[in-house]
């Protein structure tokens, strides 16, 4: 017989509850009918974080996709009126990519879905159990940005 692989045994439950994650947070979303897809929704909250209008390539570099998938992505938010494209002020060949009043008020019911499904996710926890939960998770994260590639 052999002894059970803690490292594996550790990846299965991440895998499982990165599932369960995304199922929760989809329905939440769903619930909420805003009309975007998760990826819409990620892009939305990655856009969020610029002080001006991206260009396409910087979203495409954020987001770790090929261009071309935001090209898509921003198609489909600028036809909900979500998302505008703009000139740059600088270069006309260059395109950057804005947030509408829709697109602020998507997010911020975005944040409020994203919020039911953590409630939802940690609802087993105890105060404690999330505050050490809390302190992994920000181990693991903060481990990827110590460490050289």
């Amino acid at each position: 017989m052999t002894s059970p692989d803690p490292e594996g045994l550790l990846a299965e439950q991440l895998l499982r509850l990165t599932r369960r994650v995304h199922r929760i947070q989809k329905r939440h979303l769903e619930l909420r009918e805003l009309g975007v897809t998760p990826a819409q929704s990620r892009l939305l909250r990655t856009l969020a974080h610029y002080g001006s209008p991206p260009r396409m390539a910087d979203l495409a570099e954020r987001l770790e996709v090929v261009p071309r998938a935001v090209t898509t992505l921003v198609d489909g938010l600028e036809a909900n009126g979500k998302v505008r494209r703009v000139p740059d002020p600088s270069n006309r060949r260059v395109t950057r990519i804005e947030l509408t009043d829709d697109g602020r008020e998507t997010l911020r019911e975005l944040r409020g879905a994203r919020r039911s499904a953590a409630e939802e996710i940690l609802a087993p926890l105890t105060e404690k159990e999330r505050a050490v939960l809390g302190v992994l998770l920000d181990t693991l994260v903060d481990s990827e940005t110590a460490k050289p590639c």
